[in-house]
């Protein structure tokens, strides 16, 4: 059976191949922890489920306009005035099924054959392939965790050719958990407007920041025009499921998104857009506990890999992850058992210490694997252990 092109083209979900082999075991009944999830294990608000149950009540059951209500761009309007300082009017912002709705959106507009889409490398798993969707080509350029994972201008340059037409930033990354500073955002400024680019700012993690500080880009001197700001629902207020992203951008780009995203999805989840709404227009008091637990979850995960040997990981910034170098395991051996890449020692971890990690290589580092701490302290020291077991035997 033969499929389009571009179907062929597409890389499965790395972190979705790896939870489903990690419920594969589960339903054998193996005790299986996981760090690989990429969202909050927190419940969404109550407060934010009642507006949910509140807008069925009343009816909000029906199509909206397909960019998202004015009332929830409103409140996305203020939010972004409030938390980034930046202005936009609701004729600026685009409401979406989640960040990555968005990111496909923009490239569908944007980009086409023979265009060419830096990525910063480790990059999400998923920019490669809405870059490619869109007929452009992903090119990489690659940072390190001996550098902080920040990017500098002469590094960007290698990468600009006369097809670049955009690069994708995000930071907070996933899965790295760098925070770009501001010497590294403005770089990206630089070479973006000397060359004519677009940016594509990822700032899903904005609000998950433990250490320095979040800069949008489009708060940038002249960046404004040329960048589009992406944003969700999903890992500040647990609404994973909801399904809500949107994105902040020039009144033209906007409409022509909205008319894109009129063609192909309709509108967005109306009930999830009235929870947004009401989210947003409220003060998220749960988010200042979440973040001190996931501190608590960090320091306590990097301290017990970098204690590891043959393992280095330097702290995250922000997100939920911890990205720790594990090339000093290549070359080791646990029995029949040969570790020669992040791959093997994913699948060792699973087998022999019944953890789930995600192999770096998804993520365009194949030198480390991610692990999430969105997870219970209890089953980080519990999987941490071992993990620990598991790479003692190896030598």
């Amino acid at each position: 059976m033969s499929f389009a092109k571009r179907i062929n083209a597409l890389q499965p979900s790395a972190t979705m191949a790896v939870l489903e082999a990690a419920t594969r075991l589960r339903e054998q009944g193996v005790n299986v922890i996981s760090f690989g999830a990429g969202e909050p294990d927190f419940d969404t608000p109550d407060y934010i489920l009642a507006a949910g149950n509140k807008a069925l009540a009343e009816g909000h059951t029906r199509y909206t306009a397909a960019s998202g209500t004015k009332s929830l761009k409103q409140s996305i309007a203020t939010r972004l005035k409030n938390a980034n300082g930046l202005d936009y009017e609701t004729n600026q912002i685009v409401v979406s099924n989640g960040a990555k709705h968005s990111l496909f959106n923009i490239m569908m507009t944007l980009f086409e054959e023979g265009d060419e889409v830096i990525i910063l490398s480790p990059y999400w798993v998923t920019y490669p392939e809405v870059v490619k969707l869109s007929g452009a080509v992903p090119v990489y350029v690659t940072t390190t965790e001996e550098d902080g994972f920040q990017i500098t201008q002469e590094q960007l340059l290698q990468g600009v050719s006369e097809k670049t037409k955009g690069i994708i930033v995000n930071t907070p990354s996933n899965p790295s958990g760098a925070v770009l500073n501001r010497e590294s955002l403005q770089a990206l400024v630089d070479v973006a407007t000397s060359n004519d680019l677009w940016l594509i700012s990822d700032e899903c993690y904005e609000a998950l920041v433990y250490d320095g500080e979040h800069l949008s880009l489009a708060g940038f001197q002249g960046a404004y025009e040329k960048t589009i700001t992406v944003q969700t629902m999903s890992k500040v207020f647990a609404m994973t499921g909801w399904r809500i992203g949107y994105t902040a951008s020039s009144k033209e780009l906007a409409s022509a998104m909205g008319k894109f995203q009129g063609q192909a999805t309709g509108c967005p989840n109306s009930i999830a857009q009235f929870a947004s709404d009401v989210a947003l227009s409220h003060d998220h008091t749960a988010l200042a506990d979440w973040k001190a637990q996931f501190v608590e979850r960090r320091n306590y995960m990097v301290k017990a890999l970098a204690d590891m040997p043959g393992v280095s990981c330097i702290m995250p910034e922000g997100a939920f992850y911890a990205f720790p170098k594990i090339s000093g395991l290549f070359g080791k051996k646990a029995g029949d058992i040969e570790i020669k890449n992040d791959m093997d020692l994913t699948k060792y971890l699973l087998d022999e210490a019944h953890i789930t990690v995600v192999p770096g290589s998804a993520f365009g580092a194949g030198d480390h694997v991610r692990l999430s701490y969105a997870t219970s302290m209890d089953a980080i020291k519990t999987g941490l252990g071992r993990f620990a077991d598991a790479v003692a035997k190896l030598n």
